[in-house]
Order: C-alpha cells, then structure tokens, then sequence
C-alpha cells in the first residue's frame, strides 16, 4: 500500500504555430514591463496584460512562454503564460529548458 504513483502533471508547452517562445525573466521594469530573455537567443521588452495583472505574480527568473508581437517582433513581445516550480522542474527533466538555462 506504501507505493508511490507517479502523480500526472499538465504542463502548457508553447505552440509553434501561434509563434509562441520560451522565456526567462531578466529584470522588472515597472509598469507592467519586463525584459525577458527568449529561447531564440534575442532580448524582448515584454508586457504583461491586463487578463494577466491580477491572474498572476511575475518575477524575475521565472519561466514564461511569450508571444512575439507582429510589429515590432524582434524588440516586443506579451507575456501569456507563467509557469510553476513543479512544471518548471517538469521542463527541465523533459529537456526543454536547456537551451535557455
């Protein structure tokens, strides 16, 4: 009765046909503003929705998943998705997060 079952964990994956990017968070600007370090090497000035202001508590060095804007797609981008420390440590065992660490 002491077995450990493997609990099932759902974790939101960028979808490459919507041109959504891995990303770390480098600095807190203020004003709903972020620098994030993408997956694709580049530096973004990210934004966090208004949806997502009162959704979810941003801070530096968390994983996101970003989404390019369509002007301006090299220097901005918007903040869809924060991951948690379990479906951080989830990232890093299926080998996600290699690149970007």
């Amino acid at each position: 009765m002491a077995e450990q079952q493997e609990q099932q964990i759902r974790v939101r994956l960028p979808k490459k046909e919507e041109n959504e990017i891995l990303g770390i968070i480098e600095q807190m600007l203020g004003a709903s503003r972020v620098r994030v370090r993408c997956l694709d090497g580049k530096t973004r000035l990210g934004r966090i929705p208004g949806r997502l202001k009162k959704k979810i508590w941003v801070r530096e060095g968390d994983i996101v998943i970003i989404k390019p804007w369509v002007v301006q797609g090299d220097k901005k981008c918007d903040i869809i998705w924060r991951y948690t420390k379990t479906q951080v440590e989830w990232l890093k065992r299926k080998g996600y997060l290699d690149e970007i660490l």
